[in-house]
């Protein structure tokens, strides 16, 4: 399979399905920044965070991938007329966004409740949490933002609201391994 194919080189693209659309559609915007988001998380994983934790980060990019597929077809309407089959992958269910919620209690179990905002930073893979956590951030705003014109499966909206919310404890979880500094963002009184 050749990597080149010379047919994006007018800014334009194609959808699942051979729809075309210009290379700064919305939709290519929302499943190219959980791409983003999806190499962060392998830089994440890069880090000595342990099996465990390694392993929920894989089945996180996978659903990454499985979101990014999804966001890239394009509504029934389109692929109508595309005369093409619709994308026959599992899809994201609640049993994907349960299984952050499980990881987000089990992390929190060992870690001092919150009391303040925490300023990213610390360690490292800290900060790739919190760098990842902002893109996740980014890609839930995109999402939500097509799906005022175009229906986006609204599991999709709720993974990415959850995944920001594991990447934020993981961020605190990975503070605690790392023995690092959790510096609490505490604002200035006003003179």
């Amino acid at each position: 399979m050749k990597i080149y194919t010379k047919t994006g080189d007018k800014g334009t693209t194609a959808l699942i399905g051979g729809v075309r659309v210009s290379k700064h559609h919305i939709r290519i915007e929302a499943y190219g920044t959980v791409d983003e988001l999806n190499s962060y998380i392998g830089l994440i994983r890069d880090q000595k965070i342990g099996e465990h934790l390694s392993n929920v980060l894989i089945k996180i990019q996978t659903q990454l991938f499985t979101i990014g597929a999804m966001l890239a077809t394009p509504s029934e309407k389109e692929f109508l007329k595309s005369g093409k089959e619709r994308l026959k992958i599992e899809k994201i269910n609640p049993e994907s966004i349960q299984l952050l919620e499980n990881e987000i209690d089990n992390m929190n179990e060992s870690l001092d409740p919150m009391t303040h905002f925490v300023l990213p930073g610390g360690h490292t893979s800290v900060s790739f949490c919190h760098i990842a956590r902002c893109i996740c951030r980014r890609a839930e705003r995109i999402a939500s933002m097509l799906n005022e014109t175009e229906k986006v499966d609204e599991q999709i909206l709720i993974y990415l609201n959850r995944l920001s919310d594991y990447l934020f404890v993981l961020a605190r979880k990975l503070t605690y391994i790392n023995k690092a500094e959790e510096i609490k963002w505490i604002p200035e009184k006003k003179k």
